[in-house]
């Protein structure tokens, strides 16, 4: 028997869980008795390896399975596989593409900044560059919505017997459960089935937990980033639309290993190039929430500030 639908409830992001999980405390603070759904994706083919997750919240949670789900829809439905893998290699195109284009204005925005000239030159060319910037970031994340909507709207996914049933299943689990734990792992898959299986509005008056990956996904674009990756100097780019379920944000896990924090202009243009969204990191044992339109109880939660500078974020009655 279905519960009746309640409003939107808390929102808590966290540090990393593997090593030192706080994911338990923080579902006791906040007073979550029943069952927790757990959402995996990100691990991929090992989604179900999560015995320690479901021992670390004391044998109360329900996996949803919805990378096997996923595999399943497509083993199934063929002609929807086919046109799902038309549509990721539009997207990975498009990524490519807009890759480029960025890495390109990031080293041409570099060179500038090595020449010599009055300051007010200095800081016009700055800003002509970080605008450019912003305006790829936006082109291609309208882009990307533009994708999905017209794949979702096309394939009429709320409907398709090979998809409704799991999305049936799956409103009808998450309604029995307290609170749904989104992990990481591999952030691209994982918004993938997050889309595939509608799970934005199943999200829905419950409280959310998320962590690593599963950070970067509730929010509203999906930035990927490593300032000394192993394969070699990257560039921050946007991948993608997350659930939007934490807005005015975007959301580093693991600054501590990703970010060169001391470089303070390198962060400064970070925090510019993303603005009026705050940067805030979440290095580990670090926790906010997020409910009814502001962030609040944040502990050890980190934010960028325009200086480059990190500091404590202290939420004020919602983003600063």
């Amino acid at each position: 028997m279905k519960k009746a639908a309640g409003s939107k409830k808390a929102v808590v992001l966290l540090g990393a869980q593997r090593f030192d999980p706080t994911l338990a405390a923080a579902v006791s603070e906040l007073g979550i008795k029943g069952r927790i759904a757990t959402i995996t994706a990100g691990w991929q083919e090992r989604e179900s390896e999560d015995e320690e997750l479901n021992a670390h919240l004391q044998n109360r949670t329900v996996n949803l399975k919805l990378h096997a789900r996923g595999d399943e829809v497509f083993l199934e439905d063929t002609e929807l596989r086919d046109a799902h893998r038309e549509r990721q290699d539009v997207l990975r195109h498009r990524q490519d593409f807009y890759r480029i284009r960025l890495e390109y204005e990031l080293e041409c925005d570099r060179v500038i900044r090595q020449r010599n000239a009055p300051a007010e030159i200095m800081a016009e060319q700055a800003e002509a560059g970080n605008d450019t910037v912003r305006e790829l970031d936006r082109a291609h994340l309208a882009n990307c919505v533009m994708q999905h909507t017209a794949f979702n709207e096309g394939w009429r996914l709320h409907e398709r017997p090979s998809v409704k049933k799991h999305r049936d299943e799956l409103a009808e689990i998450i309604d029995d459960c307290d609170a749904i734990a989104i992990a990481g792992g591999h952030v691209a898959t994982l918004i993938n089935r997050l889309a595939l299986f509608g799970i934005g509005p199943l999200c829905k008056g419950k409280t959310v937990f998320a962590w690593s990956g599963g950070a970067m996904a509730v929010s509203e674009r999906v930035v990927l980033f490593h300032d000394d990756p192993p394969q070699g100097p990257g560039a921050t780019e946007v991948l993608d639309a997350g659930l939007g379920l934490c807005p005015g944000a975007v959301f580093f896990p693991e600054p501590e290993k990703r970010l060169k924090l001391e470089q303070k202009d390198r962060m400064a243009r970070l925090t510019r190039r993303f603005n009026p969204a705050q940067c805030l990191l979440l290095p580990a044992r670090s926790r906010v929430t997020y409910r009814n339109g502001q962030y609040s109880n944040a502990q050890g939660v980190l934010r960028l500030r325009p200086t480059g500078d990190v500091a404590l974020f202290e939420p004020e009655g919602g983003v600063q």
